[in-house]
């Protein structure tokens, strides 16, 4: 299968998870399609299996994911590798250890490897093994020569060339012991960050909401600390903030938030309340589901220094203030273009190298 075929197909895989938006146009795609209709289904039913699975997030991640994925924008992305050439080369298996924190978070995995016109061997975690094979199974209707080209590993992962693994702290270090010796990309715990200046708005508040409470906090690209100037005034935050009525009535993340809270008043740590997340002062950047850390800066420039140091603890940094390197304005931690690689790590690059 040549790359032009690999691309419109997933051209049309954009076209069918675009229609998961509110008012997207559906009329130029069968949703007759049984493939199709069995997505719809398990988006529907996703909460039953993974409780931070609600159907809001789900389709929010699909539509953004169809997004990703118009023609324009993936010939964009694969302009820079030579893919032709790539098609001559005898196919490698990539297995891929997918995480299950958020919805189809494997999405961009599963892509690359395919594009790149290898196999993928996919092990999924128990949290999310239902959305992604019926992806899988959407673009094998659109281009049945894929279907040899998916499988998804039931038990031990073997037979592979190369792997690409995401965990947490603890099993990447499992991963680094098994897999050390194949070609590979091990990828670890990353949070999102904010920088903020004192200008905001109300709408720059509202959008940051979403880089805070989209999918609850648990993407390695949602912002769990904020850095602010000494003596920002929090207060307009935490009343857009507040206004996230929807989040206070998951039941597992109000949980997490009242549990935060006595700690905190029981152990006297000051802290800010919105009602439906604490804020505290800490260092650190991976802050526990329903609180967000923040800590003051002095200046951007030693702020950006930081950001550097500590870049394998960083996934993305927002913010609206141009003097901050490499941000991507708030809101749009959770649509990364295609070729905003996890971890910083080139993915095509890998798949495409000598192995």
């Amino acid at each position: 299968m040549d790359i032009e075929k690999r691309i419109n197909a997933f051209a049309r895989l954009g076209e069918y998870l675009r229609t998961f938006g509110v008012g997207e146009e559906t009329s130029v795609i069968d949703l007759t399609n049984k493939a199709y209709q069995n997505l719809v289904n398990e988006v529907g039913m996703a909460d039953n299996y993974n409780a931070w699975f609600v159907k809001n997030n789900v389709e929010f991640m699909l539509f953004s994911l169809g997004e990703s994925l118009e023609k324009e924008s993936l010939q964009q992305w694969i302009s820079k590798y030579n893919l032709k050439d790539a098609d001559l080369f005898h196919t490698k298996t990539i297995a891929v250890i997918m995480a299950g924190n958020i919805p189809a978070v494997g999405f961009h995995d599963f892509l690359s490897v395919l594009i790149s016109g290898n196999k993928i061997l996919a092990k999924l975690s128990s949290d999310d093994d239902r959305l992604l094979p019926a992806i899988a199974d959407l673009l094998i209707s659109i281009e049945p020569e894929f279907a040899d080209l998916i499988s998804f590993a039931d038990g031990k992962v073997s037979d592979f060339d190369a792997i690409i693994a995401t965990g947490s702290g603890n099993t990447s270090r499992y991963f680094d012991y098994y897999f050390g010796k194949y070609p590979n990309i091990i990828r670890r715990n990353r949070n999102g960050v904010a920088v903020l200046n004192g200008n905001e708005t109300e709408a720059d508040f509202n959008a940051l909401a979403k880089d805070v409470f989209m999918y609850f906090g648990l993407g390695c690209r949602s912002v769990s600390k904020l850095f602010v100037p000494k003596g920002y005034d929090f207060t307009p935050m935490l009343n857009e903030f507040s206004k996230r009525d929807d989040i206070k009535n998951h039941s597992k993340y109000f949980n997490n938030y009242e549990y935060n809270k006595a700690i905190y008043l029981v152990n006297s740590r000051n802290h800010l309340d919105s009602g439906n997340i604490l804020l505290t002062e800490d260092k650190s950047y991976a802050s526990a589901v329903s609180v967000l850390f923040f800590e003051y800066y002095d200046n951007i420039e030693t702020l950006n220094n930081k950001f550097l140091l500590d870049s394998e603890s960083i996934q993305c940094v927002v913010s609206n203030d141009e003097r901050i390197k490499n941000a991507v304005p708030l809101g749009g931690s959770q649509q990364p273009q295609l070729w905003d690689y996890a971890d910083g790590v080139d993915t095509m690059e890998f798949l495409l190298s000598d192995f």
